[in-house]
């Protein structure tokens, strides 16, 4: 991971879009401000949540912090978005969790990209349909790799719904 300004401009330099910041945006939320002020518009920060409390350090602890109250913590950083991830259903296929992802977009002007049990083109429309709450984007890869989602008819379906 991403522990020092060092790291963080070495990657940058090497020509890398963007940072995404796990664990230590939990630990020290200030070092989110700090990458945020000498990259900006580079900064994503990753936050892993089961049942609505974070999950850190590859999801082997579990915090009793709230995912939307640490999710304001960055709202005048200057974070570009977050990556929800619902550690429960990740890689799971068992779709993702519209109400949780919905519940955090609605709670913070921080664009969010979905993450964790998508399986199907109905998982990538119902996350399109609730875009205005500002939902940006979605990660999705055991249901690429495993066939049920195509990832040309989910851009395609994507391009068709930004028009």
């Amino acid at each position: 991971g991403i522990r020092d300004l060092t790291i963080a401009n070495t990657y940058i330099e090497a020509g890398i879009s963007y940072l995404i910041i796990g664990t230590m945006a939990v630990t020290q939320p200030e070092f989110v401000l700090e990458l945020c002020r000498e990259f900006p518009g580079k900064i994503i920060v990753g936050l892993d949540a089961n049942n609505g409390l974070v999950a850190t350090n590859g999801w082997a602890k579990q915090t009793d912090i709230n995912v939307v109250d640490l999710s304001k913590k960055f709202e005048q950083d200057g974070v570009s978005s977050i990556i929800y991830t619902d550690i429960a259903r990740d890689g799971m296929l068992q779709g993702v969790n519209v109400m949780a992802t919905v519940n955090l977009a609605k709670k913070t002007p921080i664009p969010i990209i979905a993450s964790g049990g998508i399986a199907n083109l109905d998982d990538i429309a119902v996350l399109l349909k609730n875009a205005h709450h500002g939902i940006i984007g979605a990660i999705t890869g055991r249901a690429i790799y495993e066939g049920s989602l195509d990832f040309n008819d989910a851009q395609t379906m994507s391009d068709i719904y930004d028009r």
